[in-house]
């Protein structure tokens, strides 16, 4: 494996028999063994597993039987994604011997796009976190800093790509858990519309509020992988039956009369002085190649409720039998969502739906919205862990700027949009209408391919 593979680039050599999955596969394997003890991207390595799939996929190409881009391509999944006959843990001892009897959608459909799953990644215990330094299985490192964070709750899933140990992998994202941790990795990170992608078979943190969705390399790449994933799924209550663009094709589509709305009170309040250069260089770049670039206001909510309540009522049982069980912090924040009444949850969820449907006005002035991903670039793992009431604050800040999309329930994208004078990463977040991924990604590559940051 090289920085400069990518799916987009593979697909086409693995189809034409030039390159083997297998060989994709075992050189996977090989990267893992000898990196993931730096990094702890991963809990579970399904190397026997990925093996048998990558020669099956090399035995159904070879009958001429090629199942699309993702076929034979070694790709992983946050461990709170449930995976037949392999252990699913979401990051903590409550279910660090729980092996599911059938995967999760968003599994069946890789395997069914003939994707091979190279294993489990670390991540933020049962999600409710952004820096990944609370799990039962350790720290998630930052691939380009060791020293530092990669963000969470899906770190490992980020770790993984950043790393080059897989080509893309599927994280979850409730307040921003696949685009934070991108971003503070330097990779690519998308949270599809709520209820595109289905959530059947993924442990929750907010049925209201989580999302399934690609990290990949490249722009491309994520546009391969959610390709695969999206769709309705009639057993999931919170998908939705809307048709599926081609996303793949649609990249290089011209961006046309394009208006971008810059929101910037509130999203580029206090941000670091790195991240706001970085940011506004982008907005250069992406100002020659769109219609319009003018600022939006947009009212952001601050209220936690859905997400606590919804987080407490799946964990209530769990911890009045074995509290013991939980990371100490993500106890903590389960009980914080105790105190809501039903009445309070009840008018709280009304109002996140009036919420959707208000914010929607916005796309009647613009088309797309960009601001920073995070404020901040990634912290040091040793300033969170010497105080244990620094963490919380700095997550908070970290999620700042995503969190509101998964109110909304918008699609949005982070990309890499620079490095610190340290090297560590800046992401530029794209955020759309409902259900326009295509509209997202599109500009997402427009600005990669003009930028050439990566």
């Amino acid at each position: 494996m090289t920085a400069s593979e990518t799916i987009v680039d593979l697909a086409p050599r693995v189809r034409q028999r030039e390159i083997s999955p297998v060989e994709l596969t075992q050189a996977c394997l090989e990267r893992i063994e000898k990196l993931n003890p730096k990094w702890n991207a991963y809990i579970t390595v399904t190397a026997e597993e990925a093996l048998a799939a990558a020669r099956a996929a090399e035995n159904e190409i070879a009958h001429g039987e090629w199942r699309g881009p993702l076929h034979g391509i070694p790709v992983a999944v946050k461990d709170l994604i449930d995976t037949a006959g392999t252990r699913t843990t979401a990051g903590s001892a409550l279910f660090e011997h729980r092996v599911p009897s059938e995967d999760a959608e968003v599994v069946r459909r890789l395997r069914q796009a003939g994707a091979v799953i190279l294993g489990k990644n670390n991540l933020h215990e049962f999600a409710y976190g952004g820096s990944s330094l609370v799990s039962f299985f350790g720290d998630v490192h930052n691939p380009k800093n060791a020293a530092y964070i990669a963000g969470g709750s899906s770190g490992g899933s980020a770790a993984a790509v950043a790393a080059r140990l897989g080509y893309a992998a599927i994280g979850t994202d409730t307040a921003g858990s696949i685009r934070e941790p991108a971003a503070l990795c330097g990779c690519v990170g998308l949270k599809p519309t709520y209820g595109r992608v289905s959530a059947r078979g993924v442990i929750p943190l907010s049925w209201s509020l989580d999302h399934v969705g690609p990290l990949a390399a490249t722009v491309g790449d994520a546009a391969i992988v959610l390709q695969a994933i999206a769709g309705y799924d009639a057993l999931d209550p919170c998908s939705a039956n809307v048709p599926v663009a081609d996303y793949v094709s649609g990249l290089r589509d011209p961006l046309g009369n394009l208006r971008v709305g810059v929101p910037r009170q509130y999203f580029y309040d206090d941000l670091d002085d790195e991240v706001r250069a970085a940011v506004e260089r982008a907005l250069a770049v992406i100002g020659t190649a769109v219609a319009e670039v003018r600022e939006v206001q947009i009212e952001v909510s601050s209220d936690r409720t859905v997400q606590g309540a919804e987080s407490y009522a799946y964990h209530a049982d769990y911890v009045a039998r074995t509290p013991e069980l939980y990371q100490a912090e993500t106890l903590r924040r389960i009980r914080s969502g105790e105190k809501y009444s039903a009445a309070e949850y009840i008018q709280r969820r009304r109002e996140l739906e009036e919420e959707r449907r208000r914010v929607h006005k916005i796309f009647a002035e613009v088309d797309l919205l960009v601001t920073p991903t995070t404020p901040i670039p990634a912290p040091a793992i040793a300033d969170l862990k010497k105080d244990v009431a620094a963490l919380r604050p700095a997550e908070l800040t970290l999620l700042r700027n995503t969190r509101p999309f998964n109110v909304w329930g918008l699609p949005a994208i982070s990309v890499p949009c620079g490095f610190t004078k340290g090297g560590l990463p800046i992401g530029l977040q794209i955020a759309g209408p409902w259900w326009r991924e295509d509209l997202v990604l599109r500009l997402a590559y427009a600005y990669e391919k003009a930028s050439g940051v990566a």
